[in-house]
């Protein structure tokens, strides 16, 4: 079973987010913020990343730059799930190490899409 780690400081969006992926076939580990999900990635090596940008402390976009820079964390694909709409914030993510930007609020069918398009 695939896991996939969700950053993300609202508890509601955890819980939307965790509830389609488990329900999908995956299992969830959630982060509330930027270091905790450093820290939870490099402890548990997740099959993928959903983070979200805005964050207290460490935002979306620091997290994402140190995992993907991190030897131990390189490989695993983050998918940037965010409010953030501007084609800039999409291009940042990206040049961050983000291999998707999907808009908040995402539709089940695309979240699920992005999720299986990296990791099946």
């Amino acid at each position: 079973m695939a896991l996939v780690l969700i950053v993300d400081d609202s508890p509601t969006e955890q819980h939307v987010l965790s509830r389609v992926l488990e329900k999908n076939g995956f299992e969830t580990l959630l982060a509330s913020d930027g270091e905790e999900a450093i820290n939870i990635a490099a402890s548990n090596h997740p099959d993928l990343i959903l983070m979200d940008v805005v964050m207290p402390g460490m935002n979306g976009f620091q997290a994402t730059r140190q995992l993907s820079r991190n030897p131990d964390t390189s490989a695993i694909p983050i998918v940037m799930v965010t409010s953030k709409d501007q084609e800039s914030d999409r291009v940042w993510g990206l040049r961050q190490g983000a291999v998707d930007y999907l808009m908040k609020p995402v539709a089940q069918n695309d979240l699920l899409a992005a999720v299986r398009a990296r990791i099946g």
